[in-house]
């Protein structure tokens, strides 16, 4: 469906949020290094459930080299730093989520590069930011709305519980 790139992310839990919303979206999550957690920790594990197997999980050296890999994708950059809003995007399938880490947010030298690439969740001022995993599900399910969400499961079994 999408990519979602993390840049340098710093706290398991978030990574294993994500790597769940993943999951259940068929989206491909991409981790830039350093990350502040082992692939093999706990909590990101904890975080994933038992949802690891069921993610594309790539991990890159630096962050051109995650650029490189994404080829050609439309890169949409969340940033506080955006005039645009999340919504204004138009999303396609294959384009790239890209989420800097939790207490930097991306670099500014790919902002300033990108600017028609950068988008913003709005918030209320004198608000730092969002947990990262719930942007992330906020951009992935806003891209996925956009597409009719399709190849996900839109029914729930309501009917089969007992009242």
């Amino acid at each position: 469906m999408f990519h979602v790139v993390l840049v340098e992310p710093e706290i398991p839990q978030n990574a294993g949020n994500i790597a769940r919303t993943c999951a259940a979206t068929g989206c491909v999550l991409h981790l830039v290094k350093p990350l502040g957690f082992e692939l093999s920790d706990r909590y990101l594990k904890r975080a994933g459930l038992d949802y690891w197997n069921l993610v594309d999980v790539r991990v890159h050296e630096t962050l051109p080299d995650a650029l490189a890999a994404l080829g050609g994708a439309k890169l949409h950059l969340f940033t506080t730093k955006a005039r645009a809003a999340y919504t204004e995007a138009r999303y396609h399938e294959g384009d790239a989520l890209i989420f800097g880490k939790e207490t930097k947010g991306l670099p500014e030298e790919l902002l300033i590069s990108r600017p028609e690439d950068c988008v913003r969740i709005p918030m209320l001022d004198g608000r730092r930011s969002l947990n990262l995993s719930n942007a992330v599900a906020i951009a992935v399910y806003e891209g996925l709305r956009q597409g009719g969400f399709a190849g996900l499961r839109l029914g729930g079994e309501l009917h089969r519980l007992k009242w």
